[in-house]
């Protein structure tokens, strides 16, 4: 996928950075694609300062866009019960600078799913205007983290293998929790 998509930025050079903007919007707006890919390709094909602003700006529209989207559409199909998440079942009830703030917390962290936290912004009482910036602020930390992981793996230095190995190493832990908290759920039952 990477190399398809550097093939289209070296074809569309000058406009490369729509292109790369409509693409994050569009993994954004699907809610299930994961960006990194796109942030892997925006350092390559533009360096790691500019690819870095590349995505975040991407990413800021993709979460514009889909909040627009899934307030429009989702909110009259969506049964709240199905958020089993606290932190984002709490978000869908809250409105005002405890929305705000709520929607930067769950953009830092990273194993909540940006689709999960832009849906729930979209059906909680928070404007477009508070969750474009929090979800803005909340993303810039985990790209930032993101884009330096991806450039350690791109050069490959001692720093690269030791992020893909811990990265890795917390991939299996989270294989094996989940197995053992289903396991003792299910024994308890």
């Amino acid at each position: 996928m990477e190399t398809y998509l550097l093939d289209w930025f070296k074809i569309l050079n000058d406009y490369a950075i729509a292109f790369s903007v409509l693409v994050n919007i569009l993994i954004s707006v699907l809610g299930i694609v994961p960006s990194f890919f796109i942030t892997a390709v925006n350092i390559k094909f533009f360096g790691f300062e500019n690819g870095l602003l590349i995505s975040i700006i991407g990413e800021a529209f993709g979460a514009i866009v889909s909040f627009f989207l899934y307030r429009k559409g989702m909110k009259k199909l969506l049964n709240k019960k199905r958020i089993k998440n606290k932190y984002v079942t709490k978000l869908t009830k809250s409105k005002g600078i405890e929305a705000f703030f709520m929607i930067i917390a769950l953009r830092i962290l990273p194993f909540i799913p940006s689709g999960i936290v832009t849906l729930a912004g979209a059906i909680s009482k928070v404007g477009i205007i508070n969750y474009s910036v929090a979800s803005t602020i909340g993303k810039i930390p985990s790209l930032v983290i993101e884009a330096y992981s991806i450039q350690q793996v791109l050069i490959w230095n001692w720093k690269g293998k030791a992020i893909l190995c811990l990265f890795s190493l917390f991939i299996i832990w989270l294989i094996f929790s989940k197995r053992r908290s289903k396991h003792i759920s299910n024994q308890l039952q």
